[in-house]
């Protein structure tokens, strides 16, 4: 049981919440005769009018196929691609725009890694260090991997519910055997805000090759992949404001380079015999066939958006709400477990009303206008190791408020009481 905590008071960002909300159409309906609290952020985030503006414009003006045609049409869509390439080497600090490979998201990103990278790099008897926390898109892949080359795995443990690793033993898992270290930076179920820059520079002294999972921070924080000091990360535009479909793997360019193809096809190719075909240079060697343009065209408006809104300030906003969130429900006298720290916690919260399923408690908020996410969140392991089935979730974005969450609040009391005289 947590420990009764006093809310801190209402967060003062110089965001303003409710004036963003007109941005976000979607925002402005009822649900179940309710207004909608949307609280599943970490699943997929809604996107601004800047967005579905930026999408309608590319297919009503410059729709064609990029880098083949040498119409005004094709010139038109090739340079939007490649102008939300640079733009996303920007957004990340990338040193250069062929380091960024346009992807469907992080989940296509890291197998492209376990892939092209794994299989020249991992050979029988290799370590593998994940952490005990990481989503299903960062341990299947490596699970794949060790299968073909005889590699193992090995997992940074967890320290219970308060959600941190367990940052005293890595040198006791970060040994000479270890090819790649493969880090969520933001938990999805647990809120926590793991130290990348540091894992990634003790990971580099051994001449390990390391990955940021960033589907949960690339749109709440500032990226920078020189001061992390990654040599990949991965991160989805859906899970910031922009459309789903389309994500980004960032590599080292000597890394991407001594890389072999991910998939073969059109477009990825230099020249094409009967016997043999030679590639292009990377990025475009990892990007066969028709890319997504479209959704790099919205990716691009994104960050575009986001920038303008400033992600130190949405990150402050994101801590404000979750420390709030967290705080609120501590209040409960009995019957509910927190997951995560306490405090320095990113944007959601995770927990379970006792003797209440998480489907159940998801499905009743609902009919009040309040969604959740209710599950395992692609973290069985994790689950397991807490010893629960599954969670329930609330997790926020800029345009939520402690107003809503306070709403929240109030329909967790609701259920609670329904269940108990249940």
């Amino acid at each position: 049981m947590p420990a009764p905590a006093a809310p801190p008071p209402p967060p003062t960002p110089a965001l303003n919440p409710a004036a963003l909300r007109a941005d976000f159409p979607i925002l402005d309906q009822s649900v179940h005769g309710q207004p909608l609290i949307y609280f599943d952020n970490a699943a997929t985030t809604q996107k601004p009018r800047a967005v579905l503006d930026a999408l309608r414009r590319y297919y009503e003006h410059d729709n064609a196929n990029v880098h083949r045609g040498i119409h005004e049409l094709s010139n038109r869509a090739t340079a939007a691609y490649e102008a939300a390439r640079a733009r996303a080497a920007r957004f990340i600090n990338a040193r250069h725009a062929d380091e960024i490979i346009f992807t469907r998201g992080t989940t296509e990103s890291i197998n492209l890694v376990a892939h092209a990278w794994g299989a020249a790099r991992v050979r029988a008897g290799d370590l593998i260090l994940l952490t005990e926390m990481e989503h299903h898109s960062n341990i299947v892949p490596w699970q794949l991997l060790a299968e073909r080359s005889g590699a193992r795995l090995a997992f940074l443990p967890v320290m219970g519910d308060l959600g941190r690793l367990d940052l005293d033993r890595l040198d006791q898992f970060l040994t000479p055997q270890v090819k790649l270290l493969a880090v969520t930076h933001i938990s999805n179920s647990l809120g926590t805000i793991n130290p990348v820059a540091d894992l990634c520079a003790r990971a580099r002294r051994l001449g390990v090759t390391t990955l940021v999972d960033a589907a949960q921070s690339a749109g709440h924080r500032p990226l920078d992949v020189q001061a992390i000091g990654c040599d990949f990360l991965a991160f989805s535009g859906h899970k910031m404001g922009g459309p789903t479909g389309i994500g980004v793997l960032y590599g080292r360019q000597e890394l991407l380079a001594a890389m072999p193809p991910f998939q073969g096809g059109g477009e990825m190719i230099l020249n094409v015999d009967f016997d043999r075909s030679t590639w292009k240079p990377a990025p475009h060697r990892f990007e066969a066939g028709t890319p997504n343009m479209a959704g790099a065209v919205g990716l691009h408006a994104a960050m575009d958006y986001l920038d303008h809104l400033g992600r130190d300030q949405i990150a402050r906003h994101d801590q404000e709400l979750g420390a709030y969130a967290y705080a609120k429900l501590a209040q409960f006298k009995h019957g509910i477990r927190l997951f995560g720290p306490p405090i320095g916690r990113a944007g959601l919260v995770s927990f379970l009303l006792l003797g209440v399923h998480a489907h159940d408690l998801v499905t009743v908020a609902d009919r009040r206008g309040v969604a959740l996410r209710g599950g395992h969140h692609c973290n069985q392991p994790l689950m397991r190791k807490l010893g629960v089935e599954s969670t329930a979730r609330a997790s926020f974005y800029f345009y939520n408020t402690t107003a809503e969450i306070d709403r929240f609040v109030e329909v967790l009391r609701e259920i609670q009481r329904f269940f108990a005289a249940a």
